[in-house]
């Protein structure tokens, strides 16, 4: 069982992610491979898998993510992109290593292997050998499936969203999983560990992933707790969005005015400017350079249609009143 102390400071706190994170999703990956449940459609996805490259490049990351997905905190962090997530993961502190591979050799059953002393002794081969495998496991597992996690991602958000409205806070919370129920201001969930977290304050940050099955995962991070959980939407049944300003079967749409107006990529960026991107991101979904997304954002900026703001070290870009009316029907 899972229990969540909240806090009156956490409920107000309680929020969803900006969107699926790049090193959280491979962790997840790794650990659905290890699984035996989701049905057909991931048997399938597995096999699709199960090639000798892949199988070499997901063999590291196996000795540190157990089947139930409660990795080390420090291999997942939550970013924007794969190189900020992987900077985060080379600046974790001795003290988080050692106590996250002691969490997961001890309560996660993993065995103490070469490769996991030599991380927790900060050997330099051994962080650079976790790096090379990330990568070369992130396109197979994440990259070719982006699309689609981030389908999954926004239709849930869509469905919570109609549930909270309905049924308040307390029961969209309650509704993430089955067979959760509150206990006074406790949420517990079924799980397949005992774990009691408590967000002191911080809140929770709610992260739906389209390709895991499991049971929610909690873990604190600096924004406050983050809690993992299967969305609405699996995988194996999400067809990957069309790209951006074509019509759904491929062909160039001839009907659509905003991007006759401001050019397709440009009309896309004003689209996805209801999410409140960062350049970064932006650029992944429409294919497209750091240098071309920044300019396409700085030229929507010009006309009044974003805004442009700075949060840490990312850039985000939102939607103005004026950007709004435009796309609207």
């Amino acid at each position: 069982m899972l229990r969540i102390h909240f806090t009156a400071e956490d409920l107000l706190g309680v929020r969803f992610a900006d969107g699926p994170a790049p090193l959280v999703e491979l962790g997840l990956a790794v650990a659905m491979l290890q699984r035996h449940d989701g049905g057909p459609g991931f048997a399938r996805w597995r096999r699709s898998l199960s090639t000798p490259r892949t199988r070499a490049a997901v063999a590291p990351l196996r000795q540190l993510v157990p089947p139930d997905g409660a990795g080390p905190l420090f291999l997942d962090p939550p970013s924007d992109d794969l190189d900020q997530g992987l900077e985060a993961v080379r600046g974790s502190t001795t003290t988080l290593v050692h106590r996250e591979l002691t969490r997961v050799t001890t309560k996660g059953g993993l065995p103490a292997t070469t490769l996991l002393r030599r991380l927790a002794d900060q050997d330099r081969d051994a962080w650079r050998y976790l790096e090379r495998a990330v990568r070369a496991a992130y396109p197979d597992l994440v990259g070719t499936a982006w699309p689609r996690l981030r389908t999954g991602f926004d239709t849930d958000l869509a469905w919570r969203a109609r549930v909270q409205r309905e049924h308040g806070l307390r029961g969209m919370l309650a509704g993430l999983h089955p067979g959760s129920r509150w206990r006074g201001s406790v949420l517990e969930i079924p799980a397949e560990r005992e774990v009691d977290v408590r967000p002191g304050g911080a809140g929770l940050v709610l992260m739906p992933s389209a390709q895991w099955t499991g049971g929610p995962l909690a873990g604190p991070y600096p924004l406050g707790t983050l809690l993992v959980y299967p969305a609405v939407t699996p995988l194996p049944l999400l067809a990957g969005p069309a790209p951006h300003g074509r019509a759904q079967d491929g062909r160039e749409a001839q009907d659509d005015p905003i991007a006759a107006l401001l050019g397709r990529t440009r009309a896309a960026v004003l689209r996805l400017a209801d999410r409140e991107p960062t350049t970064s991101q932006l650029a992944a979904e429409l294919g497209i350079s750091l240098a071309s997304a920044s300019e396409h954002a700085r030229a929507l900026r010009r006309a009044g249609l974003v805004t442009t703001v700075r949060s840490g070290r990312a850039v985000r870009h939102s939607r103005t009143g004026l950007g709004h009316r435009l796309l609207s029907p």
